[in-house]
């Protein structure tokens, strides 16, 4: 076989990693068992909006040179064009499954019509691109081709794909997957979800259960309905039932939060059926319905028992991959983005093969329930969800279960679209509650004792922070979070019936939790805007720092303006709501993240006083307990993620 690789890629690194690749490649090759297909090439659906097109191909970007989208397997490219599909979903990706399968060679499989050429191509941990083999096609009809890759370069990273080119005829290609000759067991999945919304959730059903080959897969899908408007009564539940057929159990319990409605699914999967995985999806989400396909695959081709976790797609502009992979950073308590991962890639605008950080594996250690599976062996090993309504139960769960052995991997290619949690103020109002509480919780459990330190000193700064931007309600839900988790882990499993309304009555009377439609709903402001402009520019250097919080903190002791608590001083963006704007206000107009609503703002010093001698109280009572209340809540951990304690809450009405 001629070696094409171009001449700049001939230098000894080069040379040497090009003898690590194995290829070959021949026609007339049988189709392969289902069970043996670890990642299909797919295209847009067609309810699928138009921005979504570069997650699937990358073209030129006129549409007068476009592909044509002939099936959800299907592509037609005309002549005179150049294809790739080293895209996010279609190019696959070769480090994920070198590092956590038992697959050594991928053979990708397809079959095309026409006249043109096809060229299968790597990519390097640091993004450069190796050609591997390619062939021109020039036939009338169908014919099947095979190229065969092997996976021993890709232990850093790297991804494999294939171009298409024409000169005067079309070419069309068709059943493209990625396969593996390794036998693979078959295992099905009980794939479930837990609806507020079933709206959205029935969108997502009905794409569940549009493609034959998804469902042969799976064995149930379970609705946990916690919701006032139930999914049987929405719009569209109909459609729904009947393409998923007499798998769909939906299961209508009281609300109980994310834990006590995945715990629910992951229940019914472990303990009411014999299936050999199980995945959660949320309700609120756009399907890419191959990912159940690619994770369930992915899961059987594992080396150990693996958490497959998906990636998340931005749904307000589903080009973007809005996160990678994430990790829970155990010294401070807290999740973020993984080393190396890219956040708020836009495809649209710079492709696979152009961002160099796409191409390194990432390693996680948690995802989020947004889409993540798991291997029936995991669950039985390390047990259901805590008990805590919502909120870092899916960062505890796989810490806990890497603990065990068993790690989280978050494969791309296998992805949702979800409302990025930017536009969510869920720092802010009633999640507040249980991001605090919750926390607490999990580095009580999984974080060396010294993260006591770094609690305190942000959960002081914070409260400053909010009680400076006039958050009172958001300050007071923290301190009954802190005081509830001193109280210890008795009530936990009560407290997901309980603690929402709580936490909502005492939000109920404070002006910042009460939000109307617009500004216009108020008098206008009493200030001119420009005096704003000054007081924007975040502080950056310490001194300067400490100084205008000095300063803010003196004004919030002193009385307000007669008027301001009638008329707002100024109309402040959410953007704009930061604490060394408005703790230099005494009244404000504040918007929602998302743009829904805002919240008149009093500045208030009894309260400011109030709240901020409560929560040096219960910093410094935290931290003289910290050692106990870890003991104590580790005691109680086997007890409060064990199936019979989970049964008792699901059996009460």
């Amino acid at each position: 076989m001629t070696d094409r690789t171009p001449r700049e890629d001939r230098s000894p690194a080069a040379g040497e990693s090009k003898l690590s690749d194995v290829t070959s490649m021949r026609s007339g090759t049988p189709d392969v068992a289902n069970q043996q297909v670890l990642q299909r090439v797919v295209f847009p659906r067609g309810e699928d909006p138009l921005d979504v097109r570069p997650l699937y191909i990358d073209e030129p970007a006129s549409l007068d040179s476009a592909a044509t989208v002939v099936s959800r397997r299907r592509l037609l490219v005309p002549a005179h064009r150049k294809i790739s599909l080293a895209s996010y979903f279609n190019a696959f990706p070769a480090s994920y499954w070198k590092r956590w399968t038992k697959v050594d060679e991928v053979v990708l499989r397809l079959k095309v019509k026409g006249a043109g050429r096809l060229d299968v191509y790597r990519s390097k941990a640091n993004g450069d691109s190796v050609h591997l083999q390619g062939t021109p096609v020039d036939s009338a009809d169908w014919t099947s081709l095979e190229f065969r890759v092997s996976l021993t370069p890709f232990e850093d990273g790297g991804w494999i794909w294939f171009d298409l080119f024409t000169n005067d005829a079309p070419l069309e290609i068709d059943e493209a997957a990625w396969t593996t000759d390794v036998p693979l067991p078959k295992q099905q999945v009980v794939v479930g979800t837990t609806t507020m919304r079933p709206a959205d959730c029935v969108l997502a059903l009905q794409t569940l259960g549009e493609d034959p080959q998804v469902m042969e897969v799976v064995q149930r899908v379970v609705v946990a309905d916690q919701g006032p408007q139930k999914i049987r009564d929405t719009e569209g539940f109909d459609e729904a039932a009947r393409r998923i057929g007499d798998k769909l159990h939906v299961i209508e319990q009281d609300n109980i939060g994310g834990s006590g409605g995945f715990g629910r699914v992951m229940y019914e999967g472990i303990y009411n059926s014999d299936a050999d995985q199980v995945m959660v999806i949320d309700d609120d989400i756009a399907l890419e319905p191959d990912g159940v396909l690619r994770a369930n695959a992915f899961a059987r081709a594992a080396t150990n028992p693996v958490i497959v976790g998906g990636q998340m797609l931005n749904l307000q502009a589903r080009s973007r991959l809005h996160t990678m992979g994430e990790v829970v950073d155990l010294g401070q308590g807290i999740w973020r983005a993984a080393p190396g991962a890219v956040t708020d890639h836009d495809f649209a605008k710079k492709p696979l093969r152009k961002t160099t950080k796409l191409h390194q594996r990432i390693h996680s250690t948690y995802n989020g329930w947004w889409m993540c599976l798991f291997p029936r062996e995991v669950i039985e090993r390390t047990g259901l969800p805590l008990p805590l309504f919502i909120k870092h139960d899916d960062s505890e769960y796989s810490l806990r279960a890497g603990e065990r052995g068993y790690p989280t991997v978050t494969l791309p290619g296998a992805a949702i679209w979800h409302m990025p949690w930017t536009d969510k103020n869920d720092a802010t109002d009633w999640t507040a509650y249980f991001h605090t509480r919750n926390r607490l919780i999990l580095a009580a459990l999984h974080s060396p004792d010294a993260v006591k330190a770094n609690i305190i000193k942000q959960g002081l700064k914070l409260t400053l922070r909010h009680l400076l931007s006039m958050e009172y309600s958001t300050v007071a839900v923290q301190q009954k979070a802190l005081e509830d988790f001193m109280a210890g882990p008795e009530g936990l499993f009560d407290s997901l019936r309980t603690a929402l309304p709580e936490v909502r009555e005492l939000r109920k009377d404070y002006d910042d939790a009460k939000t109307l439609p617009s500004a216009r709903e108020f008098p206008p402001p009493s200030a001119n805007p420009i005096m704003a402009e000054g007081l924007l520019k975040p502080p950056v250097n310490p001194a300067v720092i400490a100084a205008r919080a000095s300063k803010a903190l003196l004004h919030n002791l002193k009385e307000p303006a007669k008027d301001a608590g009638e008329r707002p001083q100024l109309n402040v963006p959410a953007a704009s709501a930061r604490w060394f704007l408005l703790g230099n206000l005494d009244s404000a107009t504040v918007s929602n993240a998302d743009g829904s609503g805002v919240a008149f703002r009093r500045r208030d010093p009894e309260e400011f006083r109030r709240l901020g001698m409560r929560a040096l109280a219960n910093y410094k009572r935290l931290g003289q307990e910290w050692t106990r209340l870890c003991a104590v809540y580790r005691a109680a951990l086997p007890e409060l993620t064990s199936p019979e304690s989970w049964k008792q809450v699901f059996d009460q009405k």
